[in-house]
């Protein structure tokens, strides 16, 4: 591979944290480096039409003081776009003939499963990458910048949840977005207190839920003094129920690489909590009891469904985000200056930029079970019968902050 003397920067799939500071770490460190840096904008679509642009963004020092790492999104945009599934014959020859126009020797390409898929399709035609790992999932097998950032939002908006659902004694469903691994509902959830997390690791057993539901919220009405309580549950988008079905929406579509788009598991597990509470006399009796029942209007607590959808991805970066993307930008220009491409940011430990392949960072990884049964001694419910948690205990060596 010859000497790197300019890069391009891109962004792809889905918004998140920490985007803009992977933008600005990779063309920091290729100034340090004497390397110009330039926007390719608007993701994979702006790459197939390079040959068309008169002229690309350059990363100045000015031009990137005018990049807020903090903020969510990415100053370069995006675009859902698939470059295989394009109807061009000659369609990366039409790519290698954008780079060319522009002197883009190489990519810094910061996106997630699908976004690195592309790399590796990408690689196999002679365009040399470098994966700098970003999906607020964190279903691949790095961590992955807007994560953290998420994770936060959600807690924060499950959390203030609380207040309207314990005003008005309501069962909450927070449905939050993170397709078929459940790490974002599984950790925003713990970061809130939430009741019970359901995530499509784990099929739900409505039976079960309901009977946490009963006894939380009963036990909280009951014992208030002015007969206020309320349940909080998160939900993963891609939800099945115990029988393995997938709960989705049909007439929501796919996405340009022929995803489900993922809609409707917080409506639908409201209307599995709904059917038990009209079906159970006992907490008709129990509303009698606590002063709340009115019959015809007021007969069962409600059951509300919020889907604050890409306000969990928006707004601002977790500082953990920042820190994350400027070093996996930094690291993804010191590789490709290496002739190192092909390769997805694992993350920065003192001097050393670990690396791994790109086909197997974009192998989905799911939640952790073992992980599950630990939170469910802690009182969380998964929609089944909690599992045994038996740990096994381990001694750090020398550098226990590895092991963070």
């Amino acid at each position: 591979m010859k000497k790197i003397e300019k890069i391009g920067i891109m962004t792809s799939g889905g918004d998140s944290g920490g985007l803009n500071a992977v933008v600005k770490g990779a063309a920091l460190m290729a100034a340090s480096k004497g390397i110009t840096s330039v926007v390719i904008p608007n993701g994979y679509a702006g790459l197939y039409n390079l040959v068309n642009f008169k002229e690309l963004t350059e990363l100045t020092p000015d031009r990137l003081d005018n990049i807020n790492s903090n903020l969510a999104g990415s100053e370069a945009g995006h675009s859902r776009v698939k470059v295989s599934k394009i109807k061009d014959e000659k369609k990366y020859d039409r790519i290698k003939e954008g780079l060319k126009k522009f002197g883009i020797d190489a990519l810094v390409i910061s996106g997630g499963d699908d976004t690195g898929s592309v790399i590796v399709d990408l690689l196999k035609h002679g365009i040399p990458c470098v994966h700098a790992p970003k999906t607020m999932d964190l279903d691949l097998q790095t961590y992955s910048v807007g994560g953290d950032s998420t994770i936060n939002r959600i807690s924060v908006f499950a959390e203030d949840l609380k207040t309207t659902g314990r005003t008005h004694n309501r069962i909450i469903v927070l449905e939050v977005f993170g397709r078929y691994a459940g790490h974002t509902a599984f950790r925003g959830g713990i970061g809130a207190d939430a009741d019970a997390i359901l995530i499509p690791e784990i099929p739900v057993d409505f039976d079960i839920l309901y009977s946490d539901i009963k006894k939380k919220l009963c036990d909280r009405i009951s014992s208030s003094d002015v007969k206020a309580g309320t349940y909080l549950a998160v939900v993963a988008e891609g939800l099945q129920d115990a029988s393995g079905k997938e709960i989705v929406d049909e007439s929501a579509g796919v996405d340009a690489f022929g995803h489900k788009k993922l809609a409707g598991a917080g409506k639908y597990v409201c209307q599995e909590i709904t059917k038990r509470l009209n079906a159970d006399t006992e907490i008709k009796d129990f509303m009698k009891d606590s002063g709340m029942y009115v019959e015809g209007v007021y007969e069962i607590p409600e059951a509300r469904h919020v889907t604050p959808g890409h306000l969990v991805r928006c707004g601002h970066s977790s500082a953990y985000d920042v820190n994350f993307g400027n070093e996996a930008g930094a690291a993804a220009v010191m590789l490709l200056g290496e002739g190192i491409t092909g390769v997805t940011i694992v993350g920065v430990t003192g001097k050393a930029i670990r690396y791994i392949p790109t086909e197997k960072a974009i192998k989905q990884r799911h939640v952790d079970l073992d992980q599950v049964a630990l939170h469910e001694k802690l009182g969380i419910c998964f929609g089944r019968n909690p599992q045994e948690y038996s740990p096994t205990f381990h001694e750090c060596g020398e550098h226990p902050e590895r092991y963070m």
